[in-house]
Parts: C-alpha cells; structure tokens; sequence
C-alpha cells in the first residue's frame, strides 16, 4: 500500500512534518503546528517559500525580519471567515507565538526568492461556491494562479458540507504538458465537524496502478502524488481541508476521468 494517509505526529507541538523527501516526491512541504498559549514554534525556509496560513486562533508572528503583529481572526475553522496568512521568501526565518490557543499550517515548495514578503488575506479572500447539488462545497482562495504571489505555491481551503463530494469529478494533475494538464503534487489536509467523524478519499489511476481508498480523521493529511483524489464526507459530519499544490509550472491545469467526465 502506498503511504500516501499521514496521521498526526502529537496533538500538540509539531502535527505533521512533510519534506519532499520524505514524501517521495519533489515539490510539495507541508508542515502543522498545533500551539497552546505561549507557545512558540520557529523555522527557516531555506531553498523554500512559503505560505503561513492561520487555520484557527491568534499567534504573534515574526518573519523575514519583520514584526507583523498578530495574525488570525476565527478560532474555529468551521467558521469559515477568511483565513490571515503570510508569504514568507527563501532563506527568510519565521517565529510564531501563539496568543490563543491556534493552529498554524506552514506549506512550502521551491522558490528562489522572486517575491518579497506580504500578508495574504484576509482582505482579498472571499468565500465562493463551487458545484451544486450534492457537489456543492465552499472554497477560500489563498494562493491560485490568478493572484500573482508566489514562484511554485498554490494553496487553497475548501468546506464540504455534510453529505457532499468534493474535489470532484475525479480529476488528475499529474503531468507536465501544459496548456493540457499541468504536473502539480498536492497535499490534504482535513478537518472534521464535529471532530469524531470521519471523510473518504480515493486516489486513483486510471491504469489501476495506484487504488487506495483511506478513512481520513481529524489533522489527517492525504498525500496526492499522481491520479485522481476525490473526497466525500458522510452525512452529520463537514469536512474542511487546505490544498497546498506545487509543480515545475505554477498553473493549475487537469484531466477529468473519462468515466466520469460527463459530470463537468
């Protein structure tokens, strides 16, 4: 079996640690941070860029030799108000300490150090539907092709609501021939509301090479290196998860499965 379902490291502290090498891939670097009040977490982006996104809680946060005060506005996910976050350059170090209890998402891929330093949301950020039926979910745009700031991430959150398929209909990315499809590595990471239940997620290919269907919980992460990922959640519970995407071009172009391409 492929080891594509991360479970978290701790409950508190640091969650969940991705490199690209241990993910076995290239691009994509996922790290969560999960902090107590006063507690502190510190990093160096190295030959990286990143996105620091405050998924929940408030945290005073330094980076690239700046103060930028506090950061965060909901204290609950599921509130889905705009999330605040930070793109931090290469070679930049970064300190959060946290005011409120909080969870702090640290997403990070390649970069060269083309772009400076800027808060990214809330301002900008505005919550806006996607499908209908029950493929409707709610999808918060952080960081996608058409906001020009960053050099390989692309980072959004989405909300499925109870009952609903999301990041359907199955879909891959997982080959560089752009304008056609477009290869980006992607990574999940999932909430649930309330935090007992549980989502599905499938990542396929259409050749049967890689088939696994994974119970997704709480501060679970999911790992999409090629093929097709849709997700569901069951009927009483939500499902929240942040998409961080990178490749070798930083555009978001896909393949649906043919089975299933009438649905588009």
């Amino acid at each position: 079996m492929a080891d594509l379902l991360r479970k978290p490291l701790a409950s508190e502290g640091l969650v969940h640690a991705i490199t690209a090498e241990n993910a076995g891939w290239r691009y994509v670097g996922f790290e969560l941070h999960r902090l107590a009040p006063g507690a502190a977490a510190t990093g160096l982006t190295k030959d990286r860029e990143a996105i620091l996104v405050m998924v929940e809680g408030h945290a005073q946060v330094q980076a690239a030799g700046q103060d930028w005060g506090v950061l965060g506005d909901r204290m609950d996910v599921f509130e889905k108000t705009a999330p605040h976050c930070l793109y931090i350059p290469p070679a930049q170090s970064w300190e959060v300490t946290a005011t409120t209890a909080c969870t702090v998402a640290i997403c990070l891929a390649p970069g060269r150090g083309d772009y400076p330093a800027r808060r990214l949301g809330p301002d900008g950020i505005t919550l806006t539907q996607r499908g209908d039926g029950s493929n409707t979910r709610w999808i918060n745009n952080i960081a996608m092709e058409d906001a020009d700031v960053a050099e390989s991430l692309l980072v959004t959150e989405v909300f499925t609501p109870a009952g609903n398929w999301s990041s359907y209909p199955s879909h891959r990315h997982d080959e560089d021939d752009y304008p056609r499809i477009t290869y980006l590595e992607e990574s999940y990471y999932h909430r649930l509301n309330p935090p007992q239940g549980f989502g599905i997620q499938r990542v396929y290919t259409d050749d049967g090479t890689l088939d696994e269907t994974m119970t997704v919980k709480n501060h679970d992460v999911v790992l999409v290196p090629r093929g097709h990922h849709p997700c569901a959640a069951p009927h009483g519970y939500e499902m929240y998860y942040l998409n961080v995407m990178a490749g070798p071009l930083r555009k978001w172009r896909f393949i649906a499965d043919p089975d299933h391409a009438w649905l588009m």
